[in-house]
């Protein structure tokens, strides 16, 4: 039980770029960054923002995602991502990770977990980072499995997440699904098809243009008891959730048949706000089902990251299934972008480490 989680320390904006000039300036910190190495251009801030302080104290590990339907535009952009992340940490590698198996199967997951452990954290290190901005789901959340128990494992090491988010720069990068649903390598609890005493509660997370993603997802967990969409609330762009109720309009009425006592809201800007969401949806659920079902929740984190990170904690802390639907290939024309655009969203959590240390301590005796 990680008690601390509840109030984990947490910066945003600002206060990330305060945080890292401030406590990264000790000498005696070494840090080890794992990123992606991809197209998208939010990728390189963490980078930059950890170098001008860590200097020769930061290195990097960065995954590149490798999918059979990239575009030759995206592979000359992740090609240029690659070459100016390796100018930013000259103490970094590059990994390539084929997230699709020669027949299809997805197993990105299964590969980074492989691929993390053949370069094992260096002794010196004091604190390991994961920028999730530009890692997909199946293999960010896997790796930040292992690098937080890794974390944990060992001593005076903390652990750290840091995600570049962009709301209106999401909806425009859309993606073409494969075809298989699945679970997430760490994150597999067995999602049963017999309702025979059991109570499974499916929380997809509406993202706009994900529609056929979710539809291919939801088909996959035959038995649910309830569906409770998660959406963005509030929001930078306060219709936001207001868009998605209406671009799911389908399949939240005719499909899902949801209830609209079901739909569950948490802030795009704090993870912690879907984190504490989802984990008092849990504990109210089970209480409910006491005695009468076996609970289980599935969630699908498909939209920003921000809620994702949020979503990734409450599945450790209470052991849920993440249902998921790899990518094929993705599309993003960075030409629609300008000076007009919304600024980028920055947030920082500490999830273990030496700061932690007195939630371990018995309380003072009365």
């Amino acid at each position: 039980m990680r008690k601390h989680w509840e109030n984990c320390i947490t910066n945003f904006d600002a206060k990330v770029d305060e945080f890292v000039a401030d406590y990264f300036a000790d000498e005696t910190r070494h840090v080890l960054l794992v990123a992606a190495a991809g197209f998208d251009p939010r990728s390189r801030r963490i980078s930059q923002m950890l170098a001008d302080t860590l200097g020769s104290r930061l290195s990097a590990i960065y995954v590149r995602e490798e999918r059979p339907g990239a575009s030759e535009t995206l592979i000359e952009q992740a090609n240029e991502n690659e070459a100016t992340l390796k100018s930013i940490v000259p103490d970094s590698k590059v990994i390539s990770i084929d997230v699709f198996a020669e027949d299809g199967a997805p197993v990105g997951g299964s590969r980074i977990v492989s691929r993390l452990g053949e370069h094992p954290v260096a002794d010196e290190v004091t604190d390991v980072i994961l920028d999730l901005s530009a890692l997909s789901i199946g293999v960010g959340f896997p790796a930040a499995r292992m690098l937080l128990e890794d974390c944990e494992g060992a001593e005076n090491r903390a652990f750290h997440l840091m995600i570049v988010s962009n709301p209106e720069m999401d909806d425009r990068i859309s993606s073409i699904p494969s075809s298989r649903a699945g679970s997430v390598k760490g994150f597999s609890p067995p999602i049963e098809d017999d309702a025979q005493g059991l109570a499974q509660v499916w929380i997809p997370q509406l993202a706009r243009g994900r529609g056929l993603a979710l539809t291919q997802i939801g088909a996959a967990i035959p038995s649910r008891y309830k569906i409770c969409p998660l959406l963005p609330f509030p929001a930078r762009n306060p219709r936001r959730a207001d868009d998605l109720l209406a671009e799911y309009r389908t399949e939240l009425v005719d499909e899902w048949e949801v209830d609209p006592r079901d739909v569950v809201y948490a802030s795009e800007r704090n993870p912690l706000d879907c984190y504490r969401t989802l984990s008092t949806l849990k504990t109210r659920f089970d209480r409910t089902m006491k005695g009468t079902y076996e609970p289980r929740m599935v969630l699908s984190p498909v939209g920003s990251k921000v809620l994702a990170a949020g979503a990734l904690m409450a599945a450790i802390e209470h052991d849920m299934a993440v249902q998921y639907l790899e990518t094929e290939s993705y599309v993003f024309d960075k030409t629609l972008m300008g000076p007009h655009e919304a600024p980028d969203m920055t947030v920082h959590l500490i999830l273990s480490g030496p700061l932690y240390a007195s939630y371990e301590e018995p309380a003072p005796a009365e």
